[in-house]
C-alpha cells in the first residue's frame, strides 16, 4: 500500500501486464476499477520509459465498463457531444466543466445515500412522507440552482420585487412544486434538444 499522501505507483510492461508496486501484485483492469471505486489513488507509468500512462488506462477501463451487459452509462448522444468537442475552441472548457458537474453529482450522490439509510426502519407512510420531503427540497435547489444562473445574465441587479418573488416562492404548495418540477423538465428538454 502506498502513504497516505502518495498515489500507489501501477507499472505497465510491455506486455501489458500491470503491476502494483504497493502490493507486489499483477494486478488487472478490473483490480484498478475496484481502486477507484474504493477511492485508492494511483498512477500508472511505462516500466520501461517512466512515461505517465494513468489516463490512457483510466480510459481503458471506461471502455471495458461500458462494453460490458448492463452497465453503459455513457448514451450515444454524450459520447457524439464529446467527440464533437476535440479540436473545438471550446475543448479547453470542457474538462473543467465535466470536473465540476461530477463533483457536484458526486456530493448530491451521498447526501441522497445518507437519507435513504436514514429512512432505514420507518414505516411505509414515513418513507412515503420523507420521499416526497426530498424530492420537494430537491426542486427548491434547482430553482435557487436556476435562479442564480439566470441572474448571471441579467444585466440588472435584484430588486424588491425579486426578493418578494423569492418569498413567495419558499411558501409553494405542492401542486405549484408539481408544476415548477414540469417546466423544469419542459426546458431541460428544449436544452437537450438545442445541444443535440
Amino acid at each position: 500500500m502506498a502513504s497516505n499522501d502518495q498515489p500507489t505507483v501501477i507499472k505497465k510492461y510491455a506486455n501489458r501486464r500491470l503491476y502494483n508496486t504497493g502490493t507486489s501484485t499483477y494486478v488487472t483492469l478490473e483490480d484498478l476499477a475496484n481502486m477507484v471505486k474504493d477511492g485508492e489513488d494511483f498512477v500508472v507509468h511505462d516500466a520501461k520509459s517512466g512515461e505517465d500512462l494513468t489516463h490512457a488506462v483510466l480510459t481503458q477501463i471506461i471502455f471495458e465498463q461500458e462494453g460490458k451487459t448492463g452497465q453503459s452509462m455513457l448514451p450515444i448522444s454524450v459520447l457524439r457531444q464529446l467527440i464533437s468537442f476535440y479540436g473545438d475552441q471550446m475543448q479547453m472548457v470542457v474538462p473543467s466543466y465535466l470536473e465540476h458537474s461530477m463533483a457536484m453529482f458526486a456530493k448530491e450522490q451521498e447526501r441522497i445515500r445518507e437519507q435513504m439509510t436514514s429512512m432505514v426502519g420507518k414505516t411505509p407512510m414515513d418513507l412515503v412522507t420523507s420521499g416526497q420531503q426530498m424530492v420537494e427540497e430537491q426542486t427548491r435547489r434547482n430553482m435557487e440552482m436556476f435562479r442564480n444562473a439566470m441572474q448571471m445574465f441579467s444585466p440588472f441587479p435584484a430588486t424588491g420585487e425579486d426578493e418578494a418573488a423569492e418569498e413567495k416562492t419558499a411558501q409553494t404548495s405542492p401542486d405549484e412544486l408539481k408544476s415548477m418540477r414540469e417546466q423544469i423538465a419542459a426546458m431541460q428538454r428544449k436544452l437537450d434538444s438545442l445541444e443535440s
